[in-house]
This record gives structure tokens, C-alpha cells and sequence, in this order.
């Protein structure tokens, strides 16, 4: 069989997009909350509160992410706006009902991120919340029932909102040891329950979504190539950390990562492709490989960027990397040099790439590439030579409930199929090792990029709308009963 023993299936969720819950059990607020909802046409606005007129307002998150906010201006939460993470689809409340799902669908794994202003409301609180540590001991006691492996996302866009708003989120140093101190809060605590950890979601995030990724309210791309850096060196010193604490914890890295494809054989398509690659692969290669390389440091000498830097921090990062590279991927991008005069790509992180006329597109633009997981794969194998873990894919879809409460998502079925025979095939014919497969958003959720309930991922759904209306009542959808199929045949059956 291609896929070892043990082979940790699974799904993943985020807190801010899942849990809800945003004010209950000591919780503090953090960047999400201050996050309304959006649409496919219109997006996610960030709210804020004028310190010195006390005037409130809002601004599309992409507009704090490249402009920042005015500088009397501070994140808020505010009367009059929907903010979707506040109540999400309530695992807060319902946490052993949605595992036991999970663990009726034969799930192996659970990706969750553990929410770090349930941990320490502000951030920076002298002692952790004990009653936001014991429903994180209550949700891992649940999984161990079902004999899930919890899989922990210590920041998934969750940056306390007092460190936003106190220290301009990562872009500050001070961030790193209130990290630290977080994560050893979290790994003493649980020791024994998680032995899986990824440090940032998507780390690579704070080149285009800063303030989702870092909290940084300062677009500049000085701050961008700042909060990366503090962001490695909190990651190296989390491996440090994890090894004092228990040699069995594993810490790895995520990464958002698709294949570039040029648009043509032109020799100039194939070259925007390989710089377009280079975006996300030097967060790879510094948390994984242990180096800036060459070409980000030239990047940053051509733009006059200086990283304020700590005598320690290259060697910590040289000496700590990851224990292995996780990755979110939904498909390939392609790129041309005559992007002007083509049909331009739609969906989550299009901008600057082109439709590629092979793939088939759902309502939302995203493509169904049923070779992007093997290219993928071999890729991010033969360049840094550690386990593999793919921890997001999926695909989103406006699913209709049947008056029977059926869901049938024969899309879905479809697109999972292709993505697993090709992550199948990279481990059968390529040799790739591979230790799991998180499918994005098990249970249905927020979309991060539109703060939609319509656009649905999971294999189970809930009863929620996009204004915050519904009972939230879960029912299987038929994809639910296929992937329960896949895992009992560890990836054989994918009929």
C-alpha cells in the first residue's frame, strides 16, 4: 500500500474561523475578531476606533495590509458591523459532538489552532488563563477518546489584539519571547496529549496578508520582512523549547504553497514562474532549510531593506529549522509576461496570475488541478529532504441543503479524488514521505478570504448563514460517507 502504516488522515480547522466563543472563558480579543464579513465581490474589512476623536470607521484588510492605519487609528471591535468569528460555527460549545464526528469518520488526525488570546487575553499577561487552558484540555481528552492526534496551530491569525494594537503585532521583537512563553505555556501543559505543532499558519502570509498573518498595521515592506524575521527566530526558539520539554514533540512549519505554472514555452513566462516560486520558498528555506538565501538577501539589499537582528538570531535559526514542512495547496497558479492581454485568474491570492485555460474553475475561481499535489510534493521533497505534511486542501462551494437534510456534494467527491491519487501517486511512484493529509474545513466554516458561511468546505454541514442566522445543526453531507470510505482503505478505495 502507498501510504504507510499509521498515515494520519484527517481534516483541520482555524479557531478564528471555527471555535466561537470570542468573549467566553477569559478569552481577549484578537486581529480576527476586528475582521467583518465580505463577499465574493466585496471584501473583509478591518474596524477601528480613532483615539483621539473617538470616530470608528472600517477599511478593507488588504488596504491595512499594503497602506496600514492612520496613526491615531487602533483595531476595535465596534457596534454596528458582523463579525463572523465571534460566534463562527460555535466548536466552543460543541466540540465533543463535531470530534465525534470526526472520529465516526475513522479520522486519524485533527489540525486546530489553539486560540493564543484564550491562553493569554492580551498577550502579554503576567500568567496564562487557566479556565482557556482547561477547554483546550477538554477538546485533546475528547480527541484521545477517538483515538485522534491532535495536530496544533499555535498562531492561525490570531495575534492578540493588545499586541497589535500595544506593539504593532510582530513587527515589534518584543513579540518573540511572548510567543515563547506562550508556546512553552501550551507545550508543559499538554505534554503527553499533542506531540504535533506548527508554529504560524502560512507563514508566508506577510507578504500579501500581514495583518491576518502578523498583526502588523504597518504595510511598509520593511515591517513585512521585519515580522517574518521575529517570526523565525520565535520558531527556532519553540524548537529549542519543545526539545527541552519532551523529545517526542515535533514542531513543524506551514507554508501556503501552489506550483507556478507559465503560461506558455516562453522562455520569459517560465522565468516570471521560477521569481513567483521564490515568494514562498524562502520562508521555506530559512525555517526549514536553516538560511536566508541568496536570493531573498538580494532582494532585500536591491530595496534597501535593513532586519533589525538579535547577535543570536541566524545561529538559532541555523540550529533549530523545523522538524518538517507542512503546506496548505488548492491548486496550481499560472503566470504570464503578457498578462495584460490575457483572461485574468479569480479566487484567494489571484492577483497578478492568469486563467489557465486546462483546469476547470468553481464559482469563486478556484480550479480543480489534479497533478498539483505531485508537483508539489516533489518539489518541496527534493529541496529540503524532510516529511511532508499536507494540511490543507479542499474546495469551497455554495452546498443546498435537501428538505430530507442530505448534501450532495458529488463536487467535492470529485475534487478530493483527484487531489488524493495525486498525492498517492507521489508517494507510490515518487518515494515522497508523507506523514498526513488534513483536508481544509471538515466541518463547515468561515471562509478566511471572504468571511463567508456560502462558501463551504467541510464534509459535514452546518446550519449557518452568511448573516449569522441558523441553528447550527450539523448533518452529513455525501462526501462525509466517501472520505470515511477512503481512510477505512487507508487512500485504496477512492471510487
Amino acid at each position: 500500500m502507498p501510504f504507510k502504516e499509521g498515515f494520519l488522515w484527517g481534516g483541520a480547522t482555524a479557531a478564528n474561523q471555527y471555535e466561537g466563543g470570542w468573549d467566553e472563558g477569559g478569552k481577549g480579543p484578537n486581529a480576527s475578531d476586528a475582521m467583518t464579513n465580505g463577499s465574493h465581490t466585496s471584501p473583509r474589512q478591518v474596524t477601528w476606533r480613532d483615539t483621539v476623536t473617538g470616530e470608528t470607521g472600517a477599511v478593507p484588510v488588504f488596504t491595512v495590509c499594503e497602506q496600514g492605519l492612520a496613526e491615531s487609528r487602533e483595531i476595535a471591535v465596534v457596534d454596528g458591523y458582523y463579525y463572523p468569528s465571534h460566534v463562527a460555527t460555535d466548536f466552543y460549545h460543541r466540540y465533543a459532538e463535531d470530534i465525534a464526528l470526526m472520529g465516526e469518520m475513522g479520522f486519524k488526525c485533527f489540525r486546530l489552532s489553539i486560540n493564543w488570546a484564550r491562553i493569554f487575553p492580551n498577550g502579554d499577561d503576567a500568567e496564562p488563563c487557566e479556565d482557556g487552558l482547561a477547554f483546550y484540555d477538554a477538546v485533546f481528552d475528547e480527541c484521545a477518546k477517538h483515538g485522534i492526534e491532535p495536530l496544533v496551530t499555535l498562531s492561525h491569525y490570531e495575534t492578540p489584539l493588545h499586541l497589535v494594537n500595544a506593539y504593532g503585532g510582530w513587527k515589534s521583537r518584543a513579540l518573540i519571547d511572548l510567543f515563547v512563553r506562550y508556546a512553552e505555556s501550551v507545550m508543559k501543559r499538554y505534554r503527553g496529549k499533542v506531540r504535533y505543532y506548527l508554529t504560524f499558519n502560512e507563514i508566508n502570509m506577510m507578504s500579501m496578508g500581514s495583518f491576518m498573518a502578523g498583526g502588523l498595521i504597518d504595510g511598509s515592506p520593511e515591517a513585512k520582512a521585519q515580522g517574518a524575521h521575529n517570526q523565525f527566530v520565535a520558531s527556532a526558539l519553540t524548537v529549542k523549547a519543545a526539545r527541552a520539554i519532551d523529545p517526542a514533540i515535533k514542531v513543524g512549519q506551514m507554508l501556503a504553497y501552489s506550483p507556478v505554472y507559465p503560461y506558455s514555452a516562453d522562455p520569459a513566462d517560465d522565468l516570471l514562474a521560477m521569481e513567483r516560486q521564490h515568494e514562498a520558498l524562502w520562508y521555506a528555506d530559512v525555517q526549514v532549510g536553516g538560511y536566508y538565501p541568496s536570493y531573498r538577501l538580494k532582494e532585500m539589499e536591491r530595496r534597501g531593506i535593513e532586519l533589525e537582528m538579535g547577535r543570536d538570531d541566524l545561529e538559532l535559526i541555523s540550529t533549530y529549522p523545523a522538524d518538517f514542512l507542512s503546506f496548505s495547496c488548492y491548486g496550481g497558479s499560472t503566470v504570464s509576461v503578457r498578462q495584460q492581454e490575457l483572461e485574468a485568474a479569480s479566487g484567494n491570492l489571484a492577483l497578478g496570475m492568469v486563467k489557465n485555460p486546462y483546469l476547470e474553475a468553481n464559482a469563486w475561481g478556484w480550479a480543480t488541478d489534479p497533478y498539483c499535489l505531485r508537483i508539489a510534493l516533489n518539489t518541496l521533497y527534493e529541496r529540503y529532504r524532510k516529511p511532508l505534511w499536507i494540511v490543507e486542501n479542499g474546495i469551497g462551494w455554495a452546498d443546498e441543503k435537501e428538505p430530507d437534510g442530505s448534501v450532495h456534494d458529488a463536487y467535492r467527491i470529485d475534487y478530493l479524488r483527484k487531489n488524493i491519487q495525486s498525492m498517492k501517486d507521489a508517494v507510490e511512484i515518487d518515494g515522497v514521505d508523507l506523514m498526513g493529509y488534513t483536508m481544509w474545513g471538515c466541518i463547515d466554516l468561515v471562509s478566511a478570504g471572504t468571511g463567508e458561511m456560502r462558501k463551504r468546505y467541510g464534509l459535514v454541514y452546518v446550519d449557518r448563514d452568511d448573516e449569522g442566522n441558523g441553528t447550527l445543526e450539523r448533518s452529513r453531507k455525501d462526501s462525509f460517507f466517501w472520505y470515511q470510505k477512503v481512510i477505512a482503505t487507508n487512500g485504496e478505495d477512492l471510487d
